[in-house]
């Protein structure tokens, strides 16, 4: 994808592919490097911070954001005012990450960023394991997220000396282990990261806008889904009637299973335009309705109570793993499903073959034969 974006349409950030985002796959961004940071080798410090670890919809998002270590604040702080994004407005943090996206910008010819979008599908199937041992969770799944995205930057040339990081639990025991995966460079892991250093700021706006961004995508599919099967809801009693009576006026000829599918005249009628234009103002009110995508909102829960398919539940935008979608499935209106228990495969040990051999061979010795020794061959004598 670009690394800038066409004005002419919605602002769509090279972060998010749609079609990975809409099959439930993680996607894993990397912009491209300023070249002079290449050429000179500059040294350079880099921020990471995340944004949706708590919501039951939408992908959890961790960014590592880089630039040389002398323009940190001149450039992030005191020109462009980056700051934690949830200080921000929506229409600065956009703003931020548009410009950042723009060819030949300050931001863009002199910062580089990496995201890594764990989506709902790969957070639960890490976090729903029939063994304790085998469950991956969420502390660990982001651990290694960050990890992988520094990685991957050193990996691409970039002289990353500092490291500042919004801490994930104990921010001791997190800069431990990171110092011992990068021991070359300085390592900060702080609360509240993101407002104390700006390297993490400009990592938390690209996160914010990704994630804001990733569910609008899922919201636009999943809204398009309901307005399909609201219309195809109300056509149907009316097409069956129509079947019954053998009536196939309005069909242009076709067949009377197509009845709710209009012709090219009737698509571009006063009408339809109206209708379309309905479906829009649905889209937008029931994208109110889908709330922040937060446990503790409301609308959020109310979204998830009225959607939800008794047997699956929902579709990639959900975590399943978070309680407030297992209780729903479980307890309010969910088909049970009970899973069998999976026999454990049999194995074989080398040894059991000689076990084997060995068993086999004394079952072909006469025991009396050999109480008082082994028999002497004919060759004895």
């Amino acid at each position: 994808m670009a690394d800038s974006q066409d004005e002419a349409g919605p602002f769509l950030p090279p972060t998010i592919s749609p079609p990975a985002l809409l099959s439930g796959a993680s996607q894993t961004y990397f912009s491209p490097i300023p070249p002079q940071l290449l050429a000179a080798n500059i040294p350079c410090c880099l921020g990471v911070d995340e944004a949706g670890r708590g919501p039951v919809l939408g992908p959890m998002v961790y960014s590592a954001f880089y630039l040389p270590l002398t323009l940190s604040d001149p450039l992030l702080k005191q020109k462009h005012s980056f700051d934690d994004s949830k200080v921000l407005t929506p229409a600065v943090r956009l703003s931020l990450m548009k410009e950042l996206c723009t060819k030949d910008s300050e931001l863009h010819d002199n910062c580089g960023y990496a995201t890594s979008s764990l989506s709902p599908l790969s957070i639960s199937s890490g976090m729903l394991k029939a063994s304790k041992a085998q469950i991956y969770n969420l502390n660990q799944q982001a651990m290694d997220a960050t990890i992988a995205l520094i990685k991957g930057i050193y990996e691409r040339g970039v002289n990353v000396t500092d490291i500042f990081i919004d801490t994930i639990g104990q921010p001791a025991a997190y800069q431990k282990k990171l110092e011992r995966v990068f021991p070359t460079a300085k390592i900060t892991v702080a609360k509240k990261a993101d407002s104390l250093y700006p390297v993490v700021s400009a990592a938390s706006v690209v996160a914010k806008v990704t994630r804001d961004i990733a569910l609008e995508v899922l919201w636009a599919d999943r809204s398009k889904q309901m307005r399909k099967r609201k219309r195809d809801d109300e056509a149907g009693p009316e097409k069956r009637a129509k079947l019954e009576r053998g009536d196939t006026t309005g069909t242009n000829n076709t067949d009377a299973m197509d009845v709710d599918q209009p012709s090219q005249t009737q698509s571009e009628s006063p009408k339809a335009a109206k209708d379309e234009n309905e479906d829009e103002e649905v889209e937008t009110n029931e994208a109110m309705a889908w709330g922040s995508g937060y446990p503790s909102d409301s609308k959020c829960v109310s979204w998830l109570k009225q959607y939800m398919h008794p047997v699956f539940g929902w579709g990639p935008e959900c975590r399943f793993s978070w309680g407030t979608a297992k209780d729903m499935l479980e307890t309010k209106g969910g088909v049970k499903v009970d899973w069998p228990e999976e026999e454990e495969e049999e194995t074989q040990k080398l040894t059991d073959f000689f076990m084997a051999k060995r068993d086999q061979e004394e079952e072909n010795v006469d025991e009396l034969g050999t109480w008082f020794g082994a028999p002497a061959g004919v060759e004895c004598f």
